[in-house]
């Protein structure tokens, strides 16, 4: 409903878009419509879902235990918060999120890891090159290694 609501009335009476953009992907309302849309996707999906499976069984009330060094994890994340802040105006935004990446999936303690490691590198890498080459949006670049 929402992502409905924002495709019929948020986005078109919310955000004005000028006409002399020059490139589809810099107009305010692209990346908004985006958005919605996929939320009605998902949405979408969300209820097929519900109606195809058995809706499954309520689950217990009894609370769960806190997981040993939980609150060591949660620390660490906000230190690898801190570091990565300091570290993009250093070695810039790409450089930076890679090994944040990883770091993220180590402290989730992800079952995945390889799939983890490759999405690490590629997801900055490929938004990098779209959001400089494509849309022409400058991305944070370090002092000492720069992309092209």
């Amino acid at each position: 409903m929402v992502g409905v609501f924002l495709l019929l009335v948020g986005i078109p009476y919310g955000i004005t878009s000028p006409s002399n953009v020059s490139r589809v992907v810099l107009s305010p309302v692209f990346w908004p419509s985006i958005l919605a849309g996929l939320m009605v996707l998902i949405g979408l999906g969300l209820i097929a879902s519900s109606v195809a499976l058995k809706p499954a069984p309520p689950p217990e009330a009894a609370p769960i235990p806190a997981e040993r060094g939980s609150w060591a994890r949660l620390a660490a994340m906000a230190v690898l918060m801190v570091l990565y802040l300091f570290a993009i105006p250093r070695i810039g935004m790409v450089w930076a999120s890679i090994p944040a990446f990883i770091a993220v999936g180590l402290l989730v303690r992800t079952q995945h890891r390889v799939i983890s490691v490759v999405a690490a590198i590629c997801v900055p890498l490929v938004l990098y090159a779209f959001f400089v080459h494509v849309a022409g949006v400058s991305i944070p670049q370090g002092h000492y290694v720069r992309l092209p």
